[in-house]
């Protein structure tokens, strides 16, 4: 089902209508809460090729001199999606973000789609963006999250020399395929007599068919009322607020079809291992007890990973779905803000 699919995705490459425009117009919306509209700090445009050869945008916002944070952003996202961190930051520190390939107007290159294309586009983009010697504090969200699991395994040398600290936002290493809870039937728990061989953690789960077609398909996502509602139901929390909502989902209606499919494809069996084990710089685990898209089980496996390894630093589970640093960005923000200025004091003793 898996190779079809990918076949069936690429064999409409050529085929896929140029909306750029129109895209670029879904993640530039504005909105009456200000930290979701587009940045109004300098921003800096970073040419930066991949080993295959696909470009990709890369932005750096802030003043040039001030310590680096380094965001990346999740499936069907791109780098306006950390506008709320962004706009938070960038008054003081040096704010670099990208988007993946394929996402937002990144090109979506000829290399196959993984862990390796995830680690080699980020080690790409350190080599851009750091000075010889600087270190930097890495955020990944979801799939963002995926990516530096990898580049750490990839390039496990690259870890002391660049990461000073890493947060790892909703995320997962592996099982995302017999783990998510984001497409059930029905969504209610059932007793231990009524539970079929097909029920996972309480849920009546979508056959992997019905769900691979849904997610695999290349056809834009709708707007409109119904959607926001379902949205915000299966991916973000009842408190979510409607600006939340909209934000959220004009960004994720922005990605090529094309892109979400493969990537969706090459996540759902993506098996990253122990490579948690190679952050061996403190890192921080943020997951959502309402996330059925990557539940916070999955975060737990790593948790326990990088506790073995004396590698943790906090572990949170917050009350929201899978966009925790949007849903609650306050929250968010003070607990990054923590981070680099712990940060920023060790550079400062250190020196």
């Amino acid at each position: 089902m898996l190779v079809t699919s990918m076949k069936t995705l690429a064999g409409v490459r050529a085929t896929e209508p140029l909306t750029a425009a129109y895209r670029a117009g879904l993640r530039n919306r504005t909105y009456a809460t200000t930290s979701l509209n587009k940045p109004t700090a300098p921003c800096e445009v970073i040419p930066v090729t991949t080993v295959d050869g696909a470009r990709l945008r890369v932005h750096a916002y802030g003043p040039s001199t001030g310590e680096t944070i380094v965001l990346v952003h999740g499936w069907s996202c791109s780098l306006e999606y950390w506008n709320p961190q962004i706009n938070a930051f960038a008054d003081r520190y040096r704010v670099v973000t990208y988007d993946q390939r394929g996402h937002g107007e990144s090109e979506l290159g000829r290399a196959g789609l993984g862990a390796a294309s995830l680690a080699d586009d980020l080690a790409a983009v350190l080599d851009a963006t750091l000075a010889p010697g600087k270190r930097t504090v890495l955020v990944g969200h979801s799939m963002g999250g995926m990516t530096l699991q990898a580049w750490a395994a990839r390039y496990p040398r690259q870890v002391a020399e660049r990461a000073s600290e890493v947060v790892l936002v909703n995320t997962a290493a592996s099982e995302i395929r017999h783990e998510t809870d984001m497409l059930p039937v029905l969504n209610k728990p059932l007793s231990v007599s009524q539970r079929p061989l097909t029920v996972l953690g309480n849920v009546v789960r979508m056959p992997s068919t019905v769900a691979e077609t849904v997610l695999f398909s290349p056809l834009p996502l709708p707007g409109g009322w119904l959607v926001n509602a379902v949205f915000k139901d299966r991916v973000m929390n009842k408190n979510a607020t409607a600006d939340e909502v909209d934000f959220a989902l004009g960004i994720i209606r922005s990605c090529r079809p094309l892109t979400r499919g493969l990537h969706a494809a090459a996540l759902l069996d993506i098996d990253l291992g122990d490579s948690a084990a190679h952050l061996t710089v403190p890192t921080t685990v943020i997951a959502g007890s309402g996330d059925l898209l990557l539940p916070e089980r999955l975060s737990r496996k790593i948790v326990d990973l990088l506790a073995s390894t004396g590698a943790l630093a906090d572990y949170h589970i917050w009350p929201t779905g899978h966009l925790g640093n949007i849903e609650a960005a306050d929250r968010f923000n003070a607990e990054l803000a923590r981070i680099v200025e712990r940060t920023d004091h060790q550079t400062a003793t250190a020196v």
